[in-house]
């Protein structure tokens, strides 16, 4: 630990980088990520439009206005755009010093300065005045500045306030005082620790009437299969590297982060990355998609089209809740539980497809199930109406479930979400499929008479999407399910 804090010390510029790019806890709260990456250019553009002003009427000699200035501020979106993707500074952090982040914007609009002189020197953009450019520079770090420290505090208020929370089991020992402490104190974190495994008798005493502390001999794998976890953190002063290995392994399966505060490990691996609490760094193992700033792209997507498609279709959906009540008993939506990212349990919507007493039918029909899995399939399923049938074909009937994704519950694309039964009947493997949010429609959905697909090949499909996930593979697929939708061939 000393010889790598001294490395840090060392490499302060490169700490600076590594910062910005890593020390990032990524919540549920990815789309207000890139929703305050917009902000952060339309200040930039309002930044121009100031020191432009300010230069034109506050100075001895005016600016001429010459469409230089319509070219540079057109080509300051993009810059801005990439530079923010680049140092992750659209990015809210859960924790961090205001002098830090003052530091890395005054860094940030340095290297924004000189492309910008960049610019005017390739494209000989010679009207353009020098030291206009250099009071947007200035105006712009003191605006991105001010949105960053009002957005970042009112971040901090929204977890302290128990919102946007990790659940963490953290195994320790007594090194791990300090650091289980500082989570507890800081609640702006966002992290909730669940359990604490160690066999520390300090640990114990000092955390054991707040928090469940378990011995280290128990089973982790038992451990975040029957608890909802999204991360585990090994904070010990010594490392057991066959343990650890065997922990990356367990939390892999499953898609849960696995995190460690001690040197670094010489294991190779391509899914890890730093990440720091303050000054507290911790190797970090991920094996599902990090790439933030597409992630927020997906989740901000999510809300706009789903919102839209719910406002667009009002009158469709009208429609067929009437046909649903003129064609059998019962009421027009479906309500059941299912189970979503990393076995958190939510309420699915669907427009009823099926005679009201379906559930209790289903039990004398166990022995006609067409599927190999734990998953309920029969072709011609007597407790399907006439209407319901058509539906189904159709994919018309899980348009509710847009509601769920407003929620925030689900998303437009990704592995559906699982009643909790086939959850218990899931092979170790299979559970990896609920380390990303649930969707309404994925690669299974679209192809023709899925039924017929066995189980384990629907799991893999599912592992397959969310091993190379996209966003352009999400459009793939969204622009399919619409054709799946308007042909009937999902049955």
């Amino acid at each position: 630990m000393r010889k790598f804090r001294k490395f840090m010390m060392e490499t302060a510029f490169n700490r600076i980088h590594a910062y910005n790019k890593l020390k990032k806890f990524k919540g549920n709260n990815n789309y207000l990520n890139i929703v305050f990456g917009i902000f952060d250019v339309l200040a930039t553009i309002i930044s121009f439009l100031i020191a432009y002003y300010i230069r034109d009427h506050f100075f001895a000699h005016s600016v001429t206005y010459t469409n230089q200035y319509i070219i540079l501020g057109i080509l300051i979106i993009p810059t801005w755009l990439l530079l923010l993707k680049t140092t992750n500074l659209a990015v809210i952090p859960r924790t961090s010093r205001y002098l830090t982040i003052f530091f890395n914007f005054a860094r940030f609009s340095l290297v924004g300065f000189l492309i910008i002189l960049f610019y005017t020197f390739i494209f000989r953009l010679n009207e353009v005045s020098l030291g206009l450019i250099f009071l947007f520079a200035v105006i712009n770090m003191i605006i991105l500045y001010s949105i960053r420290i009002v957005t970042f505090k009112l971040f901090k208020y929204y977890r302290a306030n128990g919102h946007n929370l990790h659940n963490t089991l953290i195994i320790a020992d007594a090194f791990s005082e300090t650091f289980i402490e500082k989570i507890l104190n800081q609640k702006e974190w966002g992290f909730r620790i669940l359990m604490i495994m160690s066999d520390s008798k300090l640990i114990k005493a000092k955390f054991g009437d707040k928090i469940r502390v378990i011995p280290e001999r128990a089973n982790i794998k038992s451990l975040i299969d029957h608890d909802i976890v999204d991360e585990v953190v090994y904070s010990k002063n010594r490392i057991n590297h066959s343990k650890i290995q065997s922990i990356i392994k367990t939390c892999e399966e499953i898609g849960v982060i696995f995190r460690m505060q001690s040197d670094l490990s010489p294991m190779s691996t391509t899914n890890a990355h730093l990440a720091y609490f303050e000054e507290v760094p911790l190797l970090t193992f991920m094996n599902t998609p990090s790439n933030s700033l597409a992630l927020a792209w997906k989740s901000i997507l999510d809300l706009l089209l789903s919102s839209a498609i719910l406002i667009f279709l009002s009158p469709f959906l009208l429609i067929i809740s009437i046909l649903i009540k003129l064609d059998s008993k019962g009421p027009v939506i479906f309500k059941q539980e299912r189970v979503g990212l990393r076995g958190r349990k939510f309420y699915i919507y669907k427009f009823r497809t099926m005679v009201i007493n379906a559930e209790k039918i289903r039990e004398q029909l166990e022995n006609q199930n067409e599927s190999d899995g734990p998953v309920f399939k029969i072709k011609n399923d007597p407790r399907i109406t006439r209407l319901g049938k058509l539906l189904r074909k159709t994919g018309l009937d899980e348009l509710p479930q847009l509601y769920n994704v407003v929620k925030g519950e689900m998303s437009l694309i990704g592995p559906r979400p699982p009643l909790q039964k086939e959850v218990e009947e899931y092979e170790r493997w299979q559970l990896r499929r609920l380390s990303i949010k649930p969707g309404i429609t994925c690669t299974w959905q679209i192809i023709p008479n899925r039924n017929d697909v066995l189980f384990e090949n629907w799991m893999k499909l599912d592992l397959n999407y969310i091993d190379n996930w996209s966003l352009k593979l999400d459009f793939k697929l969204l622009i399919k399910t619409i054709k799946t939708v308007l042909l009937g061939t999902g049955a």
